[in-house]
């Protein structure tokens, strides 16, 4: 189970990450609410445990964000702002649980884990058909799942190439700066060269030879998706 927590409290954020990671889970942490939103695009948590009050943009501004986006990962706000009006400020902006602080760490296991059958039972219900963006070049993103298509089969690709794909196909036919690329192929991944970048583009580049996009590189500029000649 893969959970994103967006946190700027260190002390509260390394105390959290440090507890579910001994339960079992994988925990990607974020203190900063413009970078909050790039990391949930790139990762595709199972679930999003959200502050309210973080620098940049506010909790509620990258939920609603998201939402927007058609980001559908279960959220559970955590913050201080614990009254009523709060509650139904947050719930009606997307938010699928509330956990007033101070909060008890089984209890928040105990509403992650159930967020997370809810939402696999959901899936799994007859009837349910994953939502896709609009094709380019045959390719869709299932914006339930983060899987990419083309002609209706999903492309065998690894985590960091379906982010690398995922992110110039928000942008087809423009340029996107390695710098940004590696943001939301790496992130929080300080100690990667971001020549590292490079061998990501030339893997995914050979795997979606056969689409009808190309993957190209444009010196000084980054890399840009456009349907090949």
């Amino acid at each position: 189970m893969k959970l994103l927590l967006v946190e700027d409290n260190p002390t509260m954020q390394a105390t959290l990450q440090r507890t579910l990671e001994r339960r079992g889970m994988q925990v990607l942490t974020c203190g900063d609410g413009d970078k909050a939103l790039s990391l949930w695009r790139s990762s595709l948590p199972d679930v999003v445990l959200l502050d309210l009050s973080l620098p940049g943009r506010d909790g509620l501004q990258v939920l609603g964000d998201a939402r927007a986006e058609g980001l559908k990962t279960p959220v559970i706000i955590l913050t201080a702002r614990g009254t009523v009006g709060d509650r139904i400020i947050g719930l009606n902006t997307g938010a699928d649980d509330y956990l007033p602080k101070p909060f008890d760490l089984d209890e928040l296991e105990a509403r992650v884990r159930a967020l997370v059958r809810r939402s696999a039972d959901a899936t799994d219900s007859p009837g349910h058909l994953p939502a896709r963006s609009a094709g380019w070049c045959g390719m869709q993103i299932d914006r339930d799942s983060g899987a990419v298509y083309h002609d209706g089969e999903p492309l065998e690709l690894a985590p960091r190439e379906l982010a690398l794909l995922r992110a110039v196909l928000s942008q087809p036919g423009q340029a996107i700066t390695k710098e940004r690329l590696f943001e939301l192929v790496f992130p929080g991944e300080a100690h990667v060269q971001p020549e590292a970048i490079e061998v990501v583009a030339y893997r995914l580049r050979k795997k979606i030879g056969h689409t009808g996009a190309q993957l190209v590189t444009l010196r000084g500029l980054g890399y840009l998706l456009k349907a090949a000649a």
